[in-house]
C-alpha cells in the first residue's frame, strides 16, 4: 500500500523537480509559447507547499483537492486550470483514502487525465500534456494488468509519459498557445507534456521505492 506520507513525498519530489528545472521549462515554452510555463509551476508548486501543512492530516481526497485548488488561484496561463482539474478530478477518485493500492492510483490517474482532457477539450496528437498523461496511464494499466507490482507498474508509467513527451518534438501543435505557430510548432518538445512527464518520473521515483 502507498500511505498519504508517500503521496506527500511524491508532491515534495514534484515540488523540488519543478525548481530545479524552472528555466528549462521556462525555455521550451519560449520557443511554442508564453515562456513563463516554468516559472507559473515553481510558484504555483512553491505555494501548494504552504499550503500542504494545514491538510497534510487529512485524507488524499481533500489533500488533492486543495492542490488544484490551489494551482488554479496561483498559476498562470493554461497550466493553472489544466494542473488544477489535474489533481481535483484525481482527488474525487481517492475520497476518504489515508492509503491506496496500485489500482487506486491508477484510478486517479486516469480521473486526472479524463479532466484534462475535457477541460482542455484535447485528446493524444496535439502536443499538450495529454500526450504524455494518456500514454502513462495506458503502459500503467497494462503493467498491473500483467501482474505488474506497483513499482512495476510506476516505472511503466513513467517510461509512457517520457515517450510521449518525446513524440510531441515531431507534432503540429493544433490546442493552446502554440497552434498559434502552425508549422513552426514542429520540431519542440511540448513544454506540459515535460512537466507531466515529470510528475510521472517523481511517482516512480518515490512511490515505487516505498514499496
Amino acid at each position: 500500500m502507498v500511505t498519504r506520507d508517500d503521496i506527500l513525498a511524491w508532491l515534495k519530489c514534484y515540488r523540488q523537480t519543478l525548481a530545479e528545472n524552472k528555466d528549462y521549462l521556462t525555455r521550451l515554452d519560449s520557443a511554442i509559447g508564453d515562456a513563463d510555463h516554468g516559472a507559473n509551476m515553481d510558484r504555483g508548486f512553491a505555494a501548494v507547499m504552504d499550503k500542504l501543512p494545514s491538510v497534510a492530516e487529512k485524507d488524499l481526497g481533500s489533500i488533492f483537492k486543495t492542490i488544484g485548488m490551489t494551482l488554479v488561484s496561483t498559476v498562470g496561463g493554461a497550466g493553472g486550470p489544466l494542473y488544477g482539474t489535474w489533481f481535483m478530478r484525481a482527488g474525487m477518485a481517492l475520497d476518504g483514502k489515508t492509503e491506496v493500492t496500485s489500482a487506486d492510483l491508477l484510478a486517479a490517474f486516469q480521473a486526472g487525465l479524463a479532466g484534462v482532457q475535457q477541460r482542455g477539450k484535447a485528446t493524444t496528437g496535439e502536443k499538450t500534456m495529454v500526450d504524455a498523461m494518456s500514454p502513462a496511464c495506458a503502459a500503467m494499466q497494462a503493467s498491473l494488468t500483467e501482474g505488474g507490482d506497483t513499482a512495476t507498474a510506476l516505472a511503466a508509467a513513467a517510461a509512457g509519459a517520457e515517450q510521449g513527451m518525446r513524440e510531441t518534438i515531431p507534432m503540429l501543435a493544433t490546442k493552446g498557445r502554440a497552434s498559434y505557430l502552425g508549422e513552426r510548432s514542429i520540431g519542440h518538445q511540448d513544454p506540459g507534456a515535460t512537466s507531466s512527464a515529470m510528475l510521472f518520473r517523481c511517482a516512480a521515483d518515490v512511490l515505487g521505492r516505498a514499496q
